[in-house]
C-alpha cells in the first residue's frame, strides 16, 4: 500500500513548511522595518539639505546611516524572502507527491450510515 515512515515523512515536512511561513513573516517584518529607515534617514536629509533643521554633522552622519542601511538590509531581506518562499514551494511541492502516494480512497457519500 504506502511505504514505512510516509505519515512520518509528511509530518516532518508540515514542520518544514511551517517554520518557513514564519521566517516568510518575520522577513515581512524586517522589510517593514527597512523602508522605516530609508523614508526617516531620507526624511531627516532633505529637512537639512532644504534648511528646516539645522545641520548637525552627527544627526547627518545618522540619517545617511539610516538611509544606507535601510537599502543593505531591504536588499538582503529581499533575496532572503525569495529563497525561503522558493523553499515553501518545493516543500509543498514534496508534501503534496507524498500525499498523492498514499493512494488515498474516495468514500461513497451515497452509501447508508447508521447513526
Amino acid at each position: 500500500m504506502d511505504r514505512p515512515g510516509t505519515h512520518a515523512d509528511i509530518a516532518r515536512i508540515e514542520e518544514r513548511i511551517e517554520m518557513l511561513n514564519e521566517a516568510i513573516a518575520h522577513c515581512r517584518k524586517i522589510a517593514l522595518a527597512a523602508k522605516v529607515a530609508i523614508v526617516a534617514g531620507a526624511a531627516w536629509l532633505a529637512l537639512t539639505i532644504v534648511g528646516l533643521v539645522p545641520l548637525l554633522p552627527a544627526l547627518l552622519l545618522a540619517s545617511l546611516a539610516a538611509l544606507i542601511g535601510g537599502v543593505v538590509l531591504a536588499g538582503s531581506n529581499t533575496t532572503t524572502w525569495n529563497q525561503t518562499e522558493a523553499a515553501l514551494a518545493a516543500s509543498e511541492a514534496m508534501r503534496r507527491d507524498l500525499i498523492e502516494q498514499l493512494e488515498l480512497r474516495v468514500i461513497d457519500n451515497k452509501a447508508p450510515t447508521f447513526h
